[in-house]
């Protein structure tokens, strides 16, 4: 990919190489190996933009473990909506599980927090949150986020899955966007 791409009425910048993420990622597997290791977790993918994330940090997991996928959306363009709508949901009982959340990208946390309060109806063991980025700034909510690969400032990105207006998600590199 080039060192800047053009979406739609905005451009961006390459800001995390590919060969940095899958490091973080891999570290990240070994990590979740090691503290979870005899728990058959239950890793549940928020779709649409964690599925590229999700495919790489779980082909290093090798614990026993399933996987379960959830749509939620609170975005339009570059900014949150303030509501979230759960696109398509977990159907399956959970009860005494360990599950293990796998995000993008955590910004207020509003998307996490709403879905996280439906699983917890659903009495869970443990409740984990993975997420390739989180944006510390942004971030005002008061559950933890156990596994991040990279705190980044409050910018909007592209790439690895993040997209801006359904565009971007097929690059290995994550963009940020260029503001002005």
């Amino acid at each position: 990919m080039p060192d800047t791409w053009k979406l739609k009425d905005k451009s961006f910048n390459k800001y995390i190489l590919n060969e940095d993420i899958q490091t973080k990622v891999r570290e990240l597997s070994a990590r979740i190996n090691t503290e979870l290791d005899g728990k058959v977790p239950l890793f549940v993918v928020v779709l649409n933009g964690a599925f590229i994330f999700a495919s790489d940090l779980l082909k290093g997991v090798t614990i026993d473990c399933e996987i379960a996928f959830v749509k939620l959306t609170s975005y339009q363009g570059v900014k949150s909506t303030g509501v979230v709508q759960q696109v398509m949901g977990l159907d399956l009982n959970i009860k005494g599980r360990t599950i293990v959340i796998i995000e993008d990208i955590v910004d207020t946390g509003l998307t996490l927090e709403h879905f996280l309060k439906t699983l917890w109806e659903m009495e869970p063991a443990e409740v984990k949150v993975a997420a390739c980025l989180l944006k510390p700034e942004a971030f005002h909510s008061k559950f933890p986020i156990d596994y991040v690969c990279f705190s980044i400032p409050n910018e909007f990105v592209v790439g690895y899955g993040l997209d801006y207006d359904g565009l971007g998600r097929n690059s290995s590199d994550i963009y940020k966007i260029i503001e002005g």
